[in-house]
C-alpha cells in the first residue's frame, strides 16, 4: 500500500539517540592524475589535499548530530592516531564519544584515492576485533536508560558479534532498538524493534523474490521468523518497504532525483529514522522522512550528512507551499516554512490597477532576486486616498487574482494602510524591491528590512508605460 503523508520537520533538539557499533575512519586523498606510471599501467596521482571523515557507526552518529539530536557513540577502536582523528571530528559536532580504546587493536580505516571526484582506489586497514572481550554491557545498560532510541550499527567487524545482551537491556528499559544488520545470520537480532537491511542483504537471508508479490510474502515471513516488530527493506531505486505485524506492507517510492554516490546512504536512513522516532514521530512518518534524507545524501560525494535545512527543502519539493492570494496570517507561516528550507523571500508592492507590460517586466526582474516573490497590493480604500475618487478602475480582488496568475509571483496579499510599512515589518522579507526614481531611505519598510540584514533594491520601470497613461489614452478616444 502506497501512502502520502503530510510531513512537518520534527523537533530533533528535544531527543537523544545512543549509537553502538563498528566505528571506522574514512580517509580521502585527493589529487590530479595527469600521467601513467612508468613502473606499471596505473595512473600517478599527485596528492594535494587530504580529508578524514567518520565512517561506519561514526557516520550514523554524525548524521544524527547534524540533525540536532543529542547522540552518544559507543564502540571499539585502537588507541592510535586514527581514533584521535575520529574523536576530533565527532566532538566538533557534539557527539559524546564513549570509545573503548584497545592498545592491541588498530582502528579500522578505509583509504580512498580520489581524482576529479572519481574514486580510483580503496585500501582497507582492518582486523576483526577480538570476540572474546565484547563491550561492557553494564555500562551500556546505564546509557540505554538515558536515551530515547538505541541504534545498533553492525558492519560485521566484531563489535556486535553478540547483540542480544544489548537488545534485551533495551527491551527491559522499554527503549526501541533499530538495527542496521550485516552478515548471513539475522537471528542474532531477534526481538529488536526494527531491522533495516538493504535489498541485497534481505535476499541473502530471505531468498531472491521472483515477483513483487513474492517479495512481499518473503518480507512478511522474515519479520515473523525473527520476532521483530518491524522490518524495513531499503530497495535503492524502488524506495523502501516496511513490514509490520497485523498491517499491510507500506511501500514508499524513492525520492532521489540524481544518484551521485551511495556511500553512507544506509547510515543516513538509519540515523534519520532513529532521530525522527526519538522525537515521537510515527514509524510511517519516520520512514518517509528517512526516505527524503536518503534522496538528498545520494546526490553528494562520499560519506555525507543531511542537515535540517536540506531536509526541510526536500519536504517542500514533495509538498509545495500554497500559492496565490493569501491572508496575512497564513502568509507569515508560509514564509517561515520557505525560510526554513533556505529560500530567499522577495517583496514588492503597488496598486497594480491595470496590469500592463511594464508591471510584468518589473515583477519578472524582482522574482529573479530570490526564490519567492510576494506582491503586496493596496486595498480599494487605500488606492482612493492615494489616486483619487475615480480609482481604482479594478477592485482589489480582481487585481490580486490577475497578479496571482503570473508565473513570477508566488503570493499576493492585501494591505489597507497608505503604505505597506507595517506589513513589511510583519513579513520580514530578505529583499525589498521598489520600482521608480527613489532613494532607499524614501521607501516604506526599508529601515526594517536593512536592520534585519536584508537588501533594498530599486528597479527601473519600463519607459512610457503606466496605468495613468493607459487611462488618459482611453479617455481621449
Amino acid at each position: 500500500m502506497r501512502q502520502n503523508l503530510n510531513l512537518s520537520l520534527p523537533k530533533f533538539n528535544n531527543s537523544s539517540v545512543l549509537v553502538i557499533g563498528d566505528i571506522m575512519l574514512d580517509r580521502y586523498w585527493h589529487g590530479n592524475a595527469a600521467r601513467i606510471s612508468p613502473e606499471a599501467p596505473v595512473p600517478v596521482v599527485n596528492i594535494n589535499n587530504t580529508e578524514d571523515r567518520a565512517g561506519g557507526a561514526g557516520n550514523v552518529a554524525l548524521n544524527i548530530a547534524v540533525l540536532g539530536c543529542d547522540v552518544t557513540l559507543c564502540g571499539i577502536t585502537g588507541d592510535d592516531e586514527a581514533a584521535s582523528s575520529l574523536e576530533e571530528i565527532l566532538k566538533h559536532h557534539k557527539v559524546d564519544c564513549r570509545f573503548e580504546k584497545r592498545s592491541n587493536q588498530q582502528t579500522i580505516t578505509k583509504l580512498r584515492l580520489m581524482s576529479r571526484s572519481q574514486q580510483l582506489l580503496r585500501a582497507d586497514f582492518e582486523k576483526d576485533f577480538s570476540l572474546t572481550n565484547g563491550l561492557d554491557i553494564e555500562r551500556l545498560s546505564k546509557l540505554i536508560e538515558q536515551h530515547d532510541v538505541v541504534v545498533l550499527s553492525d558492519y560485521g567487524k566484531g563489535t556486535l558479534a553478540d547483540p542480544q545482551p544489548i537488545i534485551q537491556a533495551a527491551l527491559l528499559a522499554n527503549k526501541p532498538v533499530i538495527v542496521d544488520p550485516k552478515g548471513s545470520d539475522f537471528t542474532k537480532y531477534r526481538q529488536a524493534t526494527l531491522i533495516t537491511p538493504n535489498q541485497s542483504e534481505f535476499e541473502t537471508i530471505a531468498g531472491k523474490p521472483t515477483s513483487e508479490d513474492h517479495f512481499l510474502e518473503l518480507g512478511r515471513k522474515l519479520r515473523q521468523t525473527l520476532s521483530i516488530d518491524h522490518l524495513l527493506v531499503t530497495r535503492s531505486e524502488k524506495g523502501m518497504a516496511l513490514f509490520s505485524a497485523n498491517q499491510e506492507p507500506y511501500l514508499q517510492p524513492t525520492q532521489a532525483r540524481e544518484v551521485y554516490d551511495v556511500t553512507g546512504a544506509g547510515d543516513t536512513v538509519v540515523a534519520t529514522l532513529a532521530s525522527a522516532m526519538a522525537t515521537g514521530a510515527s514509524l510511517k512518518e519516520s520512514v518517509q522522512i528517512a526516505n527524503l534524507a536518503a534522496g538528498v545524501v545520494v546526490g553528494k560525494l562520499g560519506t555525507a550528512t543531511v542537515n535540517t535545512q536540506e531536509l526541510s527543502y526536500a519536504m517542500l519539493q514533495q509538498q509545495p507551499l500554497q500559492q496565490g492570494v493569501i491572508g496575512e496570517l497564513e502568509l507569515v507561516e508560509l514564509i517561515k516554512q520557505a525560510k526554513a528550507s533556505g529560500e530567499k523571500i522577495v517583496m514588492t508592492n503597488g496598486c497594480f490597477d491595470i496590469l500592463h507590460s511594464g508591471h510584468v517586466t518589473y515583477l519578472k526582474q524582482a522574482a529573479k532576486l530570490g526564490d519567492r516573490l510576494i506582491v503586496a497590493v493596496n486595498s480599494d480604500d487605500s488606492v482612493k486616498r492615494l489616486k483619487g475618487e475615480s480609482r481604482p478602475i479594478n477592485p482589489s480582488q480582481q487585481r490580486m487574482i490577475v497578479l496571482a496568475e503570473l508565473s513570477s509571483v508566488d503570493w499576493v496579499v492585501e494591505f489597507t494602510e497608505d503604505t505597506p510599512q507595517r506589513l513589511i515589518e510583519a513579513l520580514c522579507p530578505d529583499v525589498l524591491v521598489k520600482g521608480g526614481d527613489y532613494k532607499v531611505e524614501q521607501i516604506a519598510g526599508s529601515e526594517s528590512v536593512l536592520n534585519n540584514g536584508g537588501d533594498v533594491i530599486i528597479l527601473d520601470f519600463v519607459d512610457g508605460v503606466s496605468t495613468t497613461k493607459i487611462i488618459e489614452a482611453a479617455k481621449s478616444k
